[in-house]
């Protein structure tokens, strides 16, 4: 059961991740993540109401409530990522954050690394230097691509470590999802709203035909994160977590499998070379 939930973790997020970074080519970040999770939020909502989940209401809703306030900044982060840089080496370098936040909060509670979860953070800093395109020949990733990644692999091992805990229950999973994503769509309204006053657009340039024209892509990119969110709890808390963590950090796999058959996106040798150490190390983090 572990196994196959996780699996369909990594499946969801990965063609989420790759679906987020494709609308935000045409259509603003903010938009991307508000219009999503509200479209995810009105889907949980009436699970909600036929599953009479509001019963499970608790303090651990507190987690719910923290990863929807957490989640569209690193998921913003995320998607302006991929829409500046190469999808193949964006999405496994955030993937890195899904085992090195908890591997952080470990070490904060007393824990040490073992000898793989030390090779593990070793390979990956070498897969990040790489992956960014050392040398001449090509185009290499920008410092602010880098910078959005770093700070979207944070956000994601932050939601990650906190939905983990904030349910027990099935029903109580589904209102813990809907309060992360009433959370995200305040948290991300506000975000647009401000970018609006400030005169950026909250439309892409074709208007709302656009938008419109946008929202069966939107909302299967909210449907499927919602579903890997729900699919890694259920992973997480039916077996072990280390087993969960590492099938689930595989979904860079499937975005840069996603990329290279839609968008032909080739990347230098290097960066090859440095997408796979940095999956290798995400592995090994999880595993140790």
């Amino acid at each position: 059961m572990t196994v196959a939930f996780a699996l369909v973790t990594s499946l969801m997020w990965g063609l989420a991740d790759f679906g987020g970074g494709l609308l935000t080519r045409r259509v603003p970040a903010l938009t991307v993540v508000v219009v999503s999770q509200s479209l995810a939020a009105v889907a949980l909502g009436a699970i909600v109401l036929a599953t009479s989940g509001w019963q499970e209401i608790g303090s651990q809703l507190w987690f719910a409530v923290a990863a929807g306030v957490v989640g569209p900044i690193g998921l913003l982060a995320f998607y302006r990522a991929l829409a500046l840089g190469p999808m193949g080496v964006v999405s496994p370098l955030a993937a890195l954050g899904a085992v090195s936040v908890p591997v952080g909060v470990g070490l904060a509670l007393g824990e040490r690394p073992g000898g793989a979860q030390t090779l593990g953070i070793l390979v990956a800093v070498t897969g990040v230097v790489l992956a960014c395109g050392p040398g001449t020949g090509g185009t290499p990733v920008a410092r602010r691509t880098l910078l959005l990644t770093v700070f979207a692999a944070l956000g994601i091992g932050a939601v990650m470590a906190l939905i983990e805990h904030a349910s027990v229950t099935m029903t109580g999973l589904f209102l813990a999802l809907f309060v992360q994503r009433l959370c995200n769509v305040a948290v991300g309204g506000a975000a647009l709203l401000r970018q609006t006053r400030r005169g950026r657009p909250a439309l892409p340039p074709d208007g709302r035909t656009g938008l419109w024209a946008s929202l069966p892509a939107l909302a299967l990119v909210g449907l499927a994160d919602v579903a890997a969110n729900g699919t890694y709890m259920v992973a997480a808390q039916s077996g072990p977590v280390t087993i969960a963590a590492v099938l689930a950090s595989l979904y860079p796999v499937i975005t840069a499998l996603a990329a290279r058959g839609w968008l032909s996106e080739r990347l230098r040798p290097v960066q090859t070379a440095g997408v796979g150490l940095a999956v290798m190390g995400t592995l090994l983090l999880a595993t140790g």
